[in-house]
């Protein structure tokens, strides 16, 4: 029998020998989290501004949702869809009554249920619309990130996540972000439905232009195209608004893609949400999951919803943000070329002669500020949304001292 690991290298040799290098993470070691903090295995405690990637916008292991789980967990885990439960109704009722839609579809990860949106839209194309059998096509826009199975993977512009994993899936065209122009020009007959962030996370946190969402939602409509948008990251109080769509008025996506926060990181729950004429498409047999809407997956995502109301997170959100962009802001240095912000997610954009992000990154774990890069040269700033403005103010006051060092 193996002894129990006593220390981060430890650790890490174990997970690096056994583990499949599929990721390439910070070297912390983490044990427990609290709120907008975590601690590692030695005792060091950090503010989390990754927060999962949004997956904990109600913080670590906040008590409401470690009591929901608990609670549910004795009583009734998972039954399958075979049968019905006391919890999955209540939980489909609140979540249509806070988005406005008429129908959920309960899933567990974010890309089962970018899956179920894709296959919602094509055989809506093919059954409402009128398409021609497998010619339906899907618009989706470069440095899209909405998962990481085959079909999602081959309508991505990164090289890497498609490499080695064809054949791919074909039926989608790829258009510059935010490119309105390019929308209505590679529309067609077979064009069934147009998948959007509307924001970009892992792309670096990118904004489309003001107006983008509004002409959007008009180019569908005129077309009879659906518009689905993919929330899973940027929905539930992350950009400010409980969801980035509301941004704009008169905008409302035919469907919405929830998933990460929706669960406030306790446990893998996702959601496709539409009306009846499109969700009406999926009858018995059609799709499905074993775990999807399971009673403790109900049970969490129904608190973890209550949470983010009752303690006015998303207003939290634009408050905090505001802050951190007026304190970023004020950091003069030539190692940022773009500073993009939208309630409590930021993107630090560095110049290319910086020396990369993960550098700052792992200068900003020894300060005790977790960070993540992407596309090489963005840092991502995301904590959880129960952030104060004194936690703010030091992570601010951080941020710039290893700026300032590195410069």
């Amino acid at each position: 029998m193996s002894k129990t690991p006593k220390d981060a290298r430890e650790l890490i040799a174990i997970e690096d020998r056994f583990g499949a290098h599929n990721y390439h993470p910070l070297d912390v070691v983490l044990t427990r989290g609290e709120g907008c903090f975590v601690w590692d295995v030695e005792g060091k405690k950090y503010l989390d501004c990754l927060a999962a990637y949004s997956a904990v916008n109600q913080g670590h292991n906040h008590p409401r949702l470690v009591k929901a789980l608990g609670d549910q967990a004795q009583k009734l885990a998972l039954t399958s869809r075979a049968f019905r439960n006391d919890v999955f109704g209540p939980f489909c009722q609140q979540i249509c009554e806070l988005t406005g839609y008429q129908r959920v579809l309960a899933m567990n990860s974010g890309a089962e249920a970018v899956e179920t949106a894709i296959k919602a839209a094509r055989k809506w194309g093919y059954k409402v619309k009128g398409v021609d059998a497998d010619k339906a096509e899907i618009l989706v826009f470069e440095n899209n990130f909405h998962g990481r199975t085959v079909t999602i993977i081959s309508f991505s512009s990164e090289e890497q996540y498609k490499d080695g994993f064809g054949p791919l899936t074909p039926g989608f065209k790829i258009l510059p972000y935010g490119d309105m122009d390019a929308v209505e020009q590679a529309i067609t007959p077979n064009t069934v439905a147009v998948l959007m962030e509307p924001v970009q996370g892992e792309g670096g946190i990118i904004i489309p232009p003001a107006g983008t969402l509004k002409t959007l939602r008009e180019i569908c409509t005129r077309e009879r195209v659906l518009m689905i948008l993919d929330e899973i990251q940027s929905g539930l109080g992350r950009t400010g608004e409980l969801f980035a769509y509301q941004h704009e008025e008169g905008v409302r996506p035919d469907g919405l893609i929830l998933g990460k926060a929706l669960s406030g990181g306790m446990y893998p729950v996702s959601a496709f949400l539409a009306d009846e004429e499109l969700m009406g498409v999926f009858h018995p047999g059609d799709h499905g999951s074993t775990y999807g809407g399971n009673p403790l997956a109900a049970a969490v995502a129904s608190e973890a919803l209550k949470v983010l109301q009752d303690e006015k997170l998303v207003d939290n959100a634009k408050a905090i943000g505001k802050r951190f962009e007026e304190g970023l802001r004020a950091i003069h240095t030539n190692s940022i070329r773009e500073l993009r912000v939208i309630g409590l997610w930021i993107g630090i954009e560095l110049n290319p002669e910086a020396g990369g992000a993960r550098r700052y990154c792992e200068e900003l774990q020894g300060e005790g500020v977790l960070c993540k890069e992407t596309h090489t040269h963005t840092i991502r700033v995301a904590p959880p949304l129960t952030i104060t403005a004194k936690e703010a103010d030091w992570t601010i006051a951080t941020l710039r001292r290893v700026f300032e060092r590195l410069a």
